[in-house]
């Protein structure tokens, strides 16, 4: 049985200190307003590459972007808040495959006594992709 990828993800904070129709009560996975604002410019995906994540900048509990090579930016809104995921800005996840898909489950990770531990699994939503806006455009 293959061993699967341990991938982990750290904002540089943190280091410093399925397509399926929507049930009922599930968040929808459009971005909203958190900073910085962003405009929708394609449709979701189930799935990125992880060998083309960049950076993972993590907005709040529910919201982490996925900045890729090459520029482009999927929004995931998490189908769930996520426990601490915006206090401690990091993150891991296992995956047996090359990429990364919304039926995944990532770990928050907390900086405890000196080391790292793993927190709460929380739900990953879709990739949605988005362009970063001025904030002064449109005025």
């Amino acid at each position: 049985m293959p061993r699967p990828l341990t991938f982990t993800i750290l904002s540089l904070t943190a280091l410093a200190a399925a397509c399926a129709p929507m049930e009922e009560g599930e968040r929808s996975s459009e971005p909203t307003a958190y900073d910085p604002p962003v405009r929708v410019v394609g449709e979701a995906r189930n799935c990125i590459p992880l060998a083309q994540i960049r950076q993972t900048p993590v907005r709040s509990d529910d919201v982490i972007d996925f900045e890729m090579r090459g520029g482009r930016v999927y929004r995931n809104v998490l189908p769930n808040s996520c426990p601490q995921l915006g206090l401690w800005e990091a993150f891991t996840y296992d995956t047996e495959i090359s990429q990364l898909c919304s039926a995944e489950i990532i770990y928050t990770l907390q900086q405890i006594g000196g080391g790292v531990q793993r927190g709460a699994g929380c739900g990953l939503g879709r990739f949605v992709p988005v362009e970063y806006v001025d904030e002064d455009e449109g005025e």
